[in-house]
């Protein structure tokens, strides 16, 4: 498959049901990480355009949060049914953008469409309580509304399923959404904005604005910003989340943040050595370690630290690394230089 004449490489940002180019014609190049070659290139979006994204968010709003909560679920289940039929397509783009090995892939767009179908089936139960009332002539009573227009940002490891975790709860409650995907894999996410438009999605509710690293803070700053949007969604760097934080504290913007970890992986003396070593395989390498919970430090009780050192070593060493589209691969390229170089520091 050549990706870069596939439809689903798509080389335009998505605002108000509309693929556009940035208001100055820039673009960055997108790279394929085991290659280094450059799969498409695709707008350095701005301020000016990621506002009327959200002005365009604003004017959606009140008819999807109109329209009942059947038929909102009923165009996601149909977009995350669209993910499973063009699953392929899609595994094999990820791969060509993020690195990660073609079976990894295809898991997480089967995991990303999921969201869909169970945000859309949550929506159909939302309901709100009636609270004893201290008067005997009042009734209380609790309704939840979606909050408005929202933001979400997300970052390159998983760059379908963070799409759908950010934007599917928010469709679901009636919230639009505009998404700002990382600059090293935008073209998963949108490839998930033109399969919106064949589910049926309103112009306006979800739209896909996309920056290189120096865009980023002006995109973030128009999301945090602007008093139009109601909530924020991130997903990255501790350092990141801070910043956003400080700057929606301003107009106290709910925010959710999903950021770095620091996973210890501890193996105990009875623990089953074959178990222990084949999950610490997979906390450590998946995704290359490109994980919030991966395994940053390994803990074993000394008296099975020799054995299990011994055998995850044997294992690790019969991991095939290469490019994810090769038969037999498990560890695929890290994302990009500075990502290498970091491990390079760590190694040394």
């Amino acid at each position: 498959m050549t990706l870069v004449e596939s439809d689903f490489v798509l080389r335009q940002a998505f605002v108000d049901g509309r693929w556009v180019d940035a208001d100055d014609g820039a673009s960055f190049p997108v790279l394929d990480p085991a290659t280094g070659e450059t799969i498409a290139e695709v707008p350095r979006i701005g301020a000016a355009e990621t506002r009327r994204a959200i002005e365009a968010a604003h004017r959606a709003q009140p008819a999807w949060r109109a329209r009942p909560a059947k038929e909102r679920a009923q165009v996601l289940r149909r977009l995350g049914d669209l993910m499973v039929e063009h699953l392929e397509e899609l595994a094999a783009l990820m791969t060509r953008e993020q690195g990660k090995p073609l079976a990894e892939s295809r898991a997480e767009v089967a995991y990303a469409a999921s969201f869909y179908e169970w945000f859309g089936e949550e929506a159909k139960r939302v309901s709100g309580a009636t609270v004893p009332s201290p008067w005997p002539d009042r009734r209380v009573l609790v309704t939840k509304e979606p909050v408005g227009v929202t933001g979400g940002i997300i970052p390159w490891n998983f760059p379908s399923a963070m799409v759908t975790r950010k934007s599917a709860p928010a469709l679901a409650a009636g919230c639009t959404m505009v998404l700002k995907p990382a600059e090293q894999t935008p073209l998963s996410a949108l490839a998930v904005a033109r399969l919106s438009e064949e589910a049926g999605l309103p112009p306006g509710v979800l739209s896909v604005v996309t920056g290189d690293t120096e865009d980023a803070s002006l995109i973030g700053a128009e999301l945090t910003s602007n008093p139009l949007v109601r909530k924020l969604g991130f997903t990255g760097s501790t350092e990141v989340g801070k910043l956003l934080m400080r700057e929606c504290a301003g107009q106290v913007k709910k925010i959710t943040l999903e950021l770095g970890g620091n996973a210890p992986f501890i193996v105990f003396a009875d623990a089953d050595l074959e178990t222990a070593v084949a999950a610490a395989l997979v906390a450590k390498y998946r995704n290359s370690g490109q994980t919030c919970i991966a395994a940053n430090r390994m803990l074993v009780q000394d008296g099975i630290y020799d054995a299990f050192v011994s055998r995850f070593a044997e294992e690790s060493a019969a991991l095939k690394v290469g490019n994810g589209f090769e038969d037999g691969v498990s560890v695929g390229p890290l994302i990009d230089r500075p990502s290498l170089e970091k491990v390079e520091r760590h190694v040394a």
